[in-house]
């Protein structure tokens, strides 16, 4: 399909958007083999394993990887039926500096007609987010508070993770040391 390349340089960041992305968070991948691609991201890229969901808690297992102190920066999803085709991806999270923000982004994104998949927090990293889909259906994730690996290694244990299933009871809930103190709270839905 062909495109104006000039008009794309022209597109910019409208002025008054209520949150700023901050960094691109973590991709993860669907792979037919977890235990060589994981031996790939460790042993060739030197990625260190943070957690493992098993298959009763992911079809096909999970692996979350990490290259620096945040929980995850890549993870693998098992089970991809014969070699990737461009459809690998399960989603790219992007990460914002404050929860408000976070929040923010949902009212954004609702206002701009964009379905909500999820908002709330997951379990491993512990982030709070809101999950929608980009025009192609391709999964996206704004998120804040991913917790960080120490260097000696320790991450959360899943005896401490705190599924949310919206971003009030992830806010109302919070996990061991995370601050869901808000600047605005009224950005809360009560």
């Amino acid at each position: 399909m062909a495109f104006d390349e000039q008009r794309l340089r022209k597109m910019t960041r409208p002025h008054g958007l209520p949150y700023r992305i901050t960094k691109i968070g973590h991709v993860v991948l669907n792979v037919s083999d977890l235990e060589r691609s994981v031996r790939f991201y460790t042993e060739t890229l030197g990625f260190q394993v943070s957690d493992i969901y098993p298959t009763d808690m992911v079809p096909g297992g999970m692996v979350f990887m990490r290259c620096n102190t945040d929980h995850h920066g890549v993870a693998l999803v098992g089970g991809l039926d014969g070699p990737a085709d461009a459809r690998e991806l399960h989603h790219m999270a992007f990460e914002v500096g404050t929860l408000d923000e976070v929040l923010q982004a949902r009212a954004h994104l609702e206002a701009s007609g964009i379905t909500i998949d999820f908002h709330g927090r997951r379990r491993a990293g512990c982030q709070i987010a809101v999950e929608f889909r980009d025009p192609d259906g391709h999964r996206l994730e704004i998120y804040w508070g991913l917790d960080t690996v120490g260097n000696d290694g320790t991450v959360r244990p899943a005896a401490e993770w705190k599924w949310a299933h919206s971003l009030e009871e992830a806010v109302d809930d919070p996990v061991r040391g995370q601050d869901t103190t808000l600047m605005n709270p009224g950005l809360l839905r009560r």
